[in-house]
C-alpha cells in the first residue's frame, strides 16, 4: 500500500516585496520512495518549491503562504525548520556556501549535535552518512581540500545525517564538471536503492532527470506546467520548448526514427530504453 509522503494542497508563495507569485496554486502528491525530478528555466520556482519542503518557507523566508504542505503527516506551517530537519534533509547549489567546519567528520556532525542528540549517536550517524557517501577515507580531512564532488558528496553527507524520510537536492550537479556531476549522480542513484528516501532533485539536465526519476515536475513562472514520467515529458515537443527543458540526446534519435517513418515502439528517456526500443524496433522488421 502507498504512503503518501509529500503533499501540497492549491500552494502559492509569494516573497515580501514582491508581486507576483513565485509559486501559485501548485497540487501535487508524492509517495514514499519516489524520486523526483525538478525542472524548468531559471526563475522557474524551482528553489521556491525545494525551500517548501524543509520549512525554510514560510518560517525562514519574510512573504506570504496560501494553500498547505505536509510533510509526512506534518503540517510545514505549524511546524518548526528544526523539527522538519529530523525528516527533510536539503542541500544547495553552491556546496562552498554550506562547508564551514575544521572536517568533514565536523560538518556532518554539526546540525546533529545542534540537536543536541546523544554524543554516540553522532558519532554513528556520522560514521554512518559518511560511509554511505564514500567519504569515510576523508573523514579528517578538511572541505577545502576536497574535489568538487567530494564538497557536494559532502554535503549530502550532512543533509542525509539529518533526513529521515525526504532528501532534497537543489541542483546538485550545476557547479560541478564532468567527472564531478557524474560522482554525485552515481551517489544520488545509489542512495535510491540503499536508503529507501523519497527524493526530489532540482535539475537542468534532461539526462539527469530521465536517468534518476520516477517521476518529473515542470515548473514555468510558478505554475505546475507538467507532472508526469520522463518518457511522457520528453515526448512532447511543445511542453519542452513551451517551458526551455533540454531533452535528452536519445529522444532526438527516437524523433529522426519518426521522421523517417520507422517510429521505435516506444519512445525513450535514457541510453537503455532507446538500446531497448531498437532491438525491439529491428525484431519487428527482421
Amino acid at each position: 500500500m502507498s504512503n503518501v509522503i509529500i503533499k501540497l494542497e492549491n500552494v502559492s508563495w509569494a516573497y515580501a516585496r514582491s508581486h507576483n507569485w513565485a509559486l501559485e496554486n501548485i497540487s501535487i502528491t508524492i509517495e514514499e520512495g519516489e524520486c523526483i525530478a525538478l525542472m524548468g528555466e531559471n526563475g522557474a520556482g524551482k528553489t521556491t518549491f525545494c525551500r517548501l519542503l524543509n520549512g525554510l518557507i514560510p518560517h525562514s523566508l519574510p512573504g506570504k503562504l496560501m494553500g498547505a504542505v505536509t510533510i509526512d503527516g506534518i503540517l510545514t506551517a505549524d511546524s518548526t525548520v528544526a523539527r522538519l530537519a529530523g525528516k527533510v534533509g536539503m542541500t544547495f547549489e553552491d556546496p562552498e556556501t554550506q562547508l564551514f567546519t575544521a572536517s568533514a567528520a565536523d560538518e556532518v556532525a554539526f546540525a546533529l549535535e545542534n540537536m543536541l542528540l546523544p554524543p554516540d549517536e553522532i558519532k554513528e550517524k556520522v560514521r554512518w552518512a559518511l560511509d554511505m557517501t564514500g567519504l569515510s577515507d576523508y573523514a579528517d580531512r578538511a572541505p577545502a581540500t576536497l574535489s568538487g564532488g567530494q564538497k557536494q558528496r559532502l554535503v549530502i553527507a550532512a543533509a542525509l545525517a539529518m533526513a529521515t524520510k525526504v532528501l532534497v537536492l537543489d541542483e546538485p550537479c550545476s557547479q560541478l564538471d564532468p567527472t564531478g556531476a557524474r560522482e554525485v549522480l552515481s551517489l544520488i542513484r545509489e542512495l535510491r536503492t540503499r536508503t529507501g528516501l523519497t527524493v526530489v532533485m532540482a535539475t537542468g539536465s534532461g539526462e539527469e532527470a530521465a536517468d534518476f526519476a520516477d517521476t518529473i515536475i515542470v515548473l514555468k513562472n510558478g505554475n505546475l506546467a507538467a507532472f508526469d514520467t520522463p518518457p511522457r515529458i520528453f515526448a512532447d515537443q511543445r511542453l519542452l520548448a513551451d517551458c526551455g527543458i533540454p531533452a535528452p540526446q536519445v529522444c532526438d534519435f527516437a524523433r529522426c526514427m519518426t521522421a523517417l517513418g520507422r517510429p521505435l515502439p516506444q519512445f525513450p528517456a535514457t541510453l537503455d530504453e532507446a538500446e531497448k526500443a531498437a532491438l525491439a524496433w529491428y525484431k519487428g522488421i527482421a
